[in-house]
């Protein structure tokens, strides 16, 4: 039987950043500057990788996945996020949240995905540099991101399909900024231990290998580096990938935090912090460390403003 006070859902009310109420129109602010910066960004990359030639190796395909991914990835959460800043109705209904929840966990599975191959490919270019071209050669490389994007797809049905076959009772409030598992487990009536522990299991099985998949890549990366003869080879190496790790640690580390662990006796506040980081900060600092760090990159961006500046100026002569 179902427990007393079951109702069909037909929408929840998102609570966000209401204990912030003063602050409001500044976290509009802020995150509507952070939003069109990671939007932008990603945007360049793509039309750059795309059309230089040099770029179109593996290391830049993968990049330009991630670009790609982390523009809807982060769509998936900010727009709603604002709208909820702007305007008093918070409301969001059953089927969207459900939406919004599939393409969050698809969306971040492949990102996770992304990343370990990544970190993969840099482990063959800097330690198997005689074998690169073998063990990464194009056909490879589009497998890899295939079986990205399709287990992305695949790993974000179950979670879906779990909660929205849970009950729900009570005020239907979601304490957060989007339909998250955490807090719709807490709001659910239903016995969520099945629940909990399919998702447990279903993020170590995602977050925790792809993480030490790539931490596994770059400590090789390392020790590789640490031989190269030249002091300012290794310095400007030990930089790009020290960025890149720092990153990927700020991803897999807040995400394994908010998983992986229970975070039942956290607060809703710090959660909605932890959350911020892997929904909005790095999609946003994903394009900074790996392209704008990048000279060859920074090269290929300057050619393609030459190009363009060229033919607006020969445009304007007529």
């Amino acid at each position: 039987m179902n427990p007393p006070n079951v109702s069909s859902v037909t929408e929840f009310q998102m609570l966000g950043f209401q204990n912030l109420l003063g602050w409001q129109t500044l976290l509009f602010a802020i995150f509507l500057f952070i939003y069109f910066l990671t939007v932008t960004g990603n945007v360049v990359i793509i039309a750059v990788v795309s059309q230089d030639q040099r770029l179109h190796s593996p290391m830049y395909v993968f990049l330009k996945h991630l670009s790609f991914l982390e523009i809807w990835y982060t769509s998936t959460i900010v727009p709603l996020l604002l709208a909820n800043l702007f305007s008093h109705s918070q409301a969001i209904s059953f089927p969207a949240c459900m939406a919004q929840l599939y393409f969050f966990v698809f969306f971040g599975a492949t990102e996770c995905f992304l990343l370990a191959m990544m970190a993969y490919d840099r482990y063959l270019a800097i330690c198997k540099p005689l074998h690169y071209s073998f063990l990464m050669s194009p056909e490879i490389c589009t497998k890899l991101m295939a079986i990205s994007w399709l287990t992305g797809v695949g790993t974000g049905f179950l979670p879906c399909l779990m909660i929205s076959k849970l009950d729900f009772c009570g005020p239907k409030q979601i304490n957060h900024f989007f339909c998250d598992l955490p807090p719709l487990m807490q709001l659910s009536c239903s016995n969520v231990y099945v629940t909990r522990m399919v998702i447990f299991i279903l993020s170590i099985a995602v977050l925790c290998i792809c993480f030490l998949l790539t931490l596994v890549s770059y400590v090789f990366i390392v020790s590789t580096i640490l031989r190269i003869p030249s002091a300012s080879g290794r310095m400007k190496t030990f930089s790009t990938c020290g960025s890149h790790l720092a990153v990927v640690t700020i991803y897999y580390g807040t995400m394994i935090s908010m998983y992986v662990r229970p975070n039942d006796h956290l607060s809703p506040e710090i959660n909605k912090i932890i959350s911020v980081f892997y929904t909005v900060v790095t999609p946003l600092l994903n394009p900074v460390i790996y392209s704008l760090r990048n000279q060859e990159f920074k090269e290929a961006v300057r050619k393609v403003v030459r190009k363009k500046c060229g033919i607006y100026g020969t445009n304007s002569l007529y």
